[in-house]
């Protein structure tokens, strides 16, 4: 039986048919993307990582690359492919979810927040997300850490410190958190508006 639907196919077979006339073209990243959809993950992560041999700066390719390694459970591997793409394009809402969701699979919550957290400042409405940083956020601090103490790999990458402590013992804390997070935000926006200055220039 042929593993692609009605649909897929004549989709499938445009993107792979421009692909091997120009083996050095970014088509690649859609045809891995629907090889995924099509539930050919291997097929996917190949055909991603061929491509990003010639492209290894396109986040279009990372992205079709994380998405097949986040439906393999590589979820370590995501993060390898992502973390370093990410701060050149911050505002990459897959990519941001993909980083958000992995580190929240690996159990490491303040990262996971993080990214979450960065949707909400380029998505600020999303419902869904804000609910799922709440969660989060009463989680934490009910175990009173900021990292969950049953997840070694957590442990072994942070600082844990109890965040009880930390509020109750100074006054202020909340006030530099706010400058401190209104700083961080001024930073990315520079970057954003870099990045937006290549894409009209032509750049990106």
């Amino acid at each position: 039986m042929d593993k692609f639907s009605e649909i897929q196919r004549p989709l499938i077979y445009s993107y792979l048919k421009k692909y091997q006339d120009d083996p050095t073209s970014r088509v690649f990243a859609p045809l891995a993307e629907s090889y995924r959809k099509a539930g050919l993950i291997d097929e996917a992560v190949k055909i991603a990582r061929e491509g990003l041999r010639v492209h290894p700066r396109f986040m279009g390719g990372k992205v079709a690359l994380a998405r097949a390694l986040f439906d393999k459970k590589q979820y370590q591997a995501v993060l390898d492919e992502l973390l370093p793409m990410v701060q050149d394009f911050p505002d990459n809402l897959v990519a941001q979810r993909l980083l958000a969701e992995s580190f929240l699979v690996l159990g490491r919550i303040p990262e996971s927040l993080s990214a979450y957290k960065m949707l909400l400042y380029f998505v600020p409405q999303d419902s869904e997300t804000i609910k799922i940083v709440q969660e989060l956020e009463d989680e934490a601090y009910k175990k009173g850490t900021l990292v969950l103490r049953t997840d070694p790999i957590s442990l072994s990458s942070f600082d844990v410190q109890p965040a009880a402590f930390a509020i109750t013992s100074d006054p202020e804390f909340k006030r530099r958190k706010k400058i401190k997070q209104v700083e961080a935000l001024q930073v990315l926006l520079q970057k954003v508006e870099r990045y937006r200055t290549r894409i009209e220039l032509g750049l990106g």
